[in-house]
């Protein structure tokens, strides 16, 4: 599949197969994701899949009613973490930008978005989810205190393939100054 067609052709999955997703493939697409671009070449997304009880503990203890159903008919749940204190920083641990930290969130978003790429690409469907209790999902992960958690991405094989949104126009998104 090219770029575009792939672009154009990813939607968020809400509903899939029963059928699960192998590991293997988990590690092609984190393989493909890892080219994402990111500060300095930073490189802070990280990506734990859950499948079983822990997904299920995460699923009841760190998400609301509508995205519990979501996890709960995925086969597997990706928890994007990242590497906190590191894009947007000098060495010396300074902020190189009047952004500060909130460069991290865009490096963790470009990974998320070339993740799921790759897995439309590999014939898997996501949907990625930022409502949850950061503070519990890094708790029931045990996630070092140097890792913040970015995303939740429900993924497997799509039990539908939706039609694409409605899209705006590109007149309303561009416009030319000189």
């Amino acid at each position: 599949m090219n770029a575009i067609d792939c672009i154009k052709g990813r939607r968020s999955i809400r509903e899939f197969t029963a059928e699960p997703v192998s590991h293997e493939l988990i590690e092609q697409i984190v393989d493909v994701a890892r080219f994402a671009p990111s500060w300095k070449n930073t490189q802070i997304s990280r990506y734990i899949a859950l499948e079983g009880a822990l997904k299920d503990r995460v699923c009841a203890e760190c998400v609301g009613e509508w995205n519990a159903g979501i996890i709960g008919r995925a086969p597997m749940l990706i928890v994007q973490t990242f590497v906190r204190n590191r894009s947007g920083f000098e060495r010396d641990g300074s902020f190189t930008t009047s952004k500060e930290d909130r460069w991290q969130n865009y490096d963790a978003g470009i990974a998320a978005e070339a993740f799921c790429l790759a897995a439309h690409d590999a014939g898997l469907g996501t949907v990625i989810m930022g409502i949850f209790e950061e503070d519990k999902v890094a708790s029931v992960l045990s996630l070092p205190e140097d890792q913040g958690v970015a995303a939740l991405i429900a993924i497997g094989h799509p039990a539908s393939n939706p039609e694409a949104p409605k899209r705006k126009e590109v007149s309303e998104l561009l416009q030319f100054k000189s």
